[in-house]
């Protein structure tokens, strides 16, 4: 069982434990219960302790992160290829292929899922927390957490300053002007089951983009999102009049140029919600990506998997 352990400072002293754990460690009412009822749940000086106890500086308060409960579904473990680019006990970084789902769907049985392709190398019942989705065709990397905790102090984490992601994607034509913001707000689209559509009382959505290279009738861009909208980048990008390539959503499909949206999760800077660390992960360019814009000259090189930390 993965732990945090905090020592206690000046300025806490006096502190009941649950205000450390809810004020500076940020655990739920409810993981705090969990917690409470497991034998090594929570640990000052290595004793056991109680919420209700205060704490004095230079105390050692040890809290485990892993999960106190059973999945609350069962994952079919499949094998599949998953890249797994970086983990540490806390969480992991993979490097998902087109054609896999996070989940499995009843919409799409049988489609190859990064939740079961974890479960067939980690055991079946290891308990999947998706930081971030990637949709079936987009390739890349996601961050997955290893307990409800982490991946509760992920999703707090995301589209600030500390958990930024950078995507890579290849459109039609070239946008004008070549770098800029999409501020447009996205809800559902009415008549369609799975499109979204640019509205006003929409969610808020921002997007910077920039171009990076081009190619006969196609441009290789960077996408920044400042939000995390269902099909965000796929739609601001098209309401620009630049849909991306094979986006059969909210462009034209062509499988002969790419049988998919040509997008990629590409990059991400992380601060470990745990240990404080900076880690700046990249994802290489699938080969279907790579075959659009390979030929275009300056095209930016695209790194070699980082090395575990």
């Amino acid at each position: 069982m993965e732990t945090i352990t905090r020592i206690i400072t000046p300025a806490e002293e006096g502190s009941s434990v649950r205000h450390i754990l809810k004020a500076r460690l940020h655990f739920s009412s409810r993981a705090i219960s969990r917690l409470t009822r497991a034998e090594t749940g929570i640990l000052v000086n290595g004793q056991r302790a109680r919420t209700i106890d205060l704490l004095h500086a230079g105390d050692i308060l040890t809290v485990e992160t892993g999960d106190q409960r059973p999945p609350r579904s069962v994952i079919t473990p499949g094998d599949w290829p998953l890249p797994v680019l970086w983990e540490d006990g806390h969480l992991l970084a993979v490097n998902k292929p087109a054609g896999m789902t996070a989940h499995a769907s009843n919409f799409l049985p049988g489609t190859p899922t990064v939740a079961g392709a974890l479960a067939w190398t980690r055991g079946a019942d290891f308990l999947f927390h998706p930081a971030n989705r990637l949709d079936k065709g987009t390739t890349g990397l996601m961050i997955v957490a290893k307990s409800g905790y982490i991946h509760d102090q992920l999703r707090r984490a995301l589209h600030t300053g500390r958990f930024r992601r950078e995507y890579r994607a290849v459109c039609l034509g070239r946008p004008s002007p070549e770098r800029g913001t999409i501020d447009a707000p996205i809800g559902r689209d009415e008549t369609s089951t799975v499109r979204r559509r640019i509205r006003s009382d929409g969610a808020p959505a921002v997007t910077h983009y920039e171009v990076l290279a081009g190619g006969p009738g196609l441009s290789l861009l960077k996408l920044t999102p400042e939000t995390g909208r269902t099909h965000q980048l796929r739609l601001h990008m098209a309401s620009l009049g630049c849909p991306l390539a094979g986006d059969w959503l909210y462009g034209t499909e062509d499988p002969d140029l790419i049988p998919r949206p040509a997008l990629h999760s590409y990059a991400l800077d992380l601060t470990h919600p745990v240990t404080g660390e900076l880690l700046r992960l990249t994802a290489p360019l699938p080969e279907d990506f790579q075959r659009l814009v390979r030929g275009w000259g300056e095209v930016p090189a695209s790194p070699a998997p980082p090395e575990q930390g």
